[in-house]
C-alpha cells in the first residue's frame, strides 16, 4: 500500500477487527459505526488488501437459524496500516498484534 491515508472510520474497523471482531455486526457493535459506513469500508479495505474475508459455510448458518457471515482478517499490510494510523488516531488504545492470526492469502 502506498500512503493512503486512511480515515477514522476505516482505522476504527481495522482496530475492532484486530481487536476480535470478526463479522460486520460485531464490526459495527464496536465501533459505534452504520452499516452504510462499515460494509463500502470493509470493501475498500480489502481492495486495498488490508484485510482479507472468507463467507462460512451456508450449512453451519443455516443449522444456526441465520444468514451466512462474511468473516474478516488482518492482513500484514493491514498490520502496518493500523500501527501508524494508531500514531495518528491517539484516542484508539494500542492494540498488540499477533501475526499468527492472520490467515493465508488466498484462503
Amino acid at each position: 500500500m502506498g500512503r493512503t491515508s486512511l480515515s477514522f472510520g476505516s482505522v476504527s474497523i481495522l482496530h475492532a477487527i484486530a481487536s476480535g471482531s470478526r463479522f460486520g455486526f460485531d464490526i459495527i457493535a464496536s465501533t459505534g459505526l452504520t452499516s452504510g459506513t462499515v460494509y463500502p469500508a470493509l470493501d475498500r479495505l480489502e481492495g486495498l488488501r488490508l484485510v482479507g474475508s472468507r463467507w462460512e459455510a451456508e450449512a453451519r448458518a443455516h443449522a444456526e437459524g441465520r444468514p451466512a457471515r462474511r468473516y474478516f482478517h488482518l492482513t500484514p499490510a493491514g498490520a502496518t496500516a493500523l500501527q501508524a494510523a494508531l500514531a495518528r488516531y491517539k484516542i484508539l488504545r494500542p492494540i498488540v498484534i499477533d501475526p499468527s492470526a492472520f490467515e493465508p492469502e488466498g484462503a
